[in-house]
């Protein structure tokens, strides 16, 4: 089958963007060329009265309208082909989100040309698709029923779903009164599930409990294997690493990068200035959360913030968090990782008995993690934390915000020094004894 779209007219100029959506196999899945989306800023006025347009009619003065515009996307140009785990990156309202609109069919391009085959399942948001009313037995069915999918199909996945999702004592409940975690792991579920040819994923994942997201993940890189083809936008470098061997970076509305992953990555971070070369960060305030990280701090023994440490010297990461509301079994889960994306120490709050962030009071709050003195190797490195509750489905608000920062490990004393392989510069005893 064959469609075709052409819109849009404004201004002088005639400006057209043109979508074709096939079911014939091809070698590309999804064709991006010079796609523009342009918003109007101000005020959306509404219907006007019937006295209103009389006025206007009758009155030999003109409305003066000041409209300003602005381009969420610009020329952006990119192919993907059939099994391919294509990431995007950028920072927030970079045009990430709208992109995927583009492509999903929920939002028209000002200009340029889309050609997807196959059929297209996207998760841009917790409870995409999904009808308030219906229960989520009906909503997975209704999903289907959107992609093309015949009844038998759909019976076919539906306890794969439902166990995935882990809602089977909820399935027979309206969605309106699932928690955003519950929405979400049902929502994923049938988006992966229900085999489209093309899956568009956003951030949505940051909803679920750490958990949910590795095992996301995972079904994520058994869906290529398959030889489906994903959009993965994330904020999360680790993620992006492990599953996208090629990524898109976009800023500004413009595509600023398209490479392998981990040339796009280190150019992202590097152009972003995480802790600036300073060892801090600032995270932008968000009062939705119950509870977030609001600032990072890179420190030395000595005190002083810095991105840059010797293998004889701790790392001290500092996290200042806001607690909007109490939240019991809250807990978090560090990760370091090497510059090619392998995990090479992870901690999690649980390591100091009794977890000391559970159920922390409202207020500000101060996080420290040390890393001791000769534990890692000299390089770079990524450093990630995840929030969550063991009561995610209660319905608690808490950021995961993922890769937040980046340090360096030289080694000077040591044999070898920086030349020295490996994970971690233990210094170990050698003892020898005469026989």
């Amino acid at each position: 089958m064959f469609y075709f779209l052409e819109c849009i007219t404004f201004g002088k100029r005639r400006e057209h963007s043109r979508i074709f959506y096939k079911q014939k196999a091809d070698h590309k899945l999804i064709e991006v060329k010079d796609i523009s989306k342009r918003y109007k800023l101000g005020q959306i006025r509404g219907y006007k009265t019937v006295r209103e347009s009389l006025q206007k009619i009758f009155s030999n003065r003109k409305e003066k309208e000041d409209i300003e515009y602005i381009w969420a996307l610009r020329d952006v140009s990119f192919n993907v082909k059939e099994g391919e785990v294509l990431g995007v990156i950028g920072r927030n309202g970079a045009g990430k989100t709208t992109l995927l609109k583009v492509l999903t069919r929920i939002t028209e391009p000002t200009e340029g040309i889309i050609k997807l085959k196959g059929r297209v399942a996207s998760l841009l948001e917790v409870g995409t698709g999904f009808h308030p009313e219906l229960t989520g037995r009906e909503n997975i069915f209704l999903n289907g029923a959107i992609l093309g999918m015949k009844r038998a199909e759909i019976q076919a996945k539906f306890d794969e779903i439902v166990d995935f999702a882990e809602v089977e004592k909820f399935i027979d409940t309206p969605v309106k009164r699932y928690s955003s975690g519950m929405y979400v792991r049902l929502a994923f579920a049938v988006a992966a599930h229900l085999e489209p040819e093309i899956l568009l994923v956003d951030e949505v994942l940051a909803v679920g409990d750490f958990q949910f997201q590795k095992k996301c993940l995972g079904k994520m890189q058994d869906t290529t294997e398959s030889g489906r083809t994903i959009l993965f936008v994330s904020h999360n470098m680790g993620a992006i690493r492990q599953l996208c061997p090629n990524c898109l970076w976009i800023d500004k509305g413009k595509l600023k990068q398209y490479d392998l992953t981990s040339k796009v990555v280190n150019s992202y971070l590097k152009a972003g200035n995480l802790s600036e070369l300073t060892g801090e960060i600032d995270f932008k305030e968000k009062l939705q959360k119950d509870f977030q990280l609001r600032v990072v701090r890179l420190m030395s023994s000595e005190g002083v913030t810095t991105q840059k440490f010797d293998c004889d010297e701790p790392v001290i990461i500092e996290l200042d968090c806001q607690v909007r509301s109490q939240i019991p079994g809250l807990y978090a889960y560090l990760s370091i990782s090497k510059r090619d994306g392998a995990e090479v120490m992870v901690s999690d709050s649980f390591d100091d008995v009794p977890n000391p962030i559970d159920n922390l009071s409202v207020g500000m709050h101060r996080i420290s993690v040390t890393i001791p003195a000769r534990t890692l190797g000299p390089g770079d490195y990524y450093v990630s934390i995840n929030f969550t509750s063991r009561f995610s489905d209660k319905g608690f608000d808490v950021e995961s915000p993922g890769e937040i920062c980046t340090f360096s490990l030289d080694d000077l004393t040591s044999s070898r020094g920086n030349q020295r392989g490996g994970y971690f510069s233990t210094l170990l005893k050698w003892n020898v004894t005469g026989l």
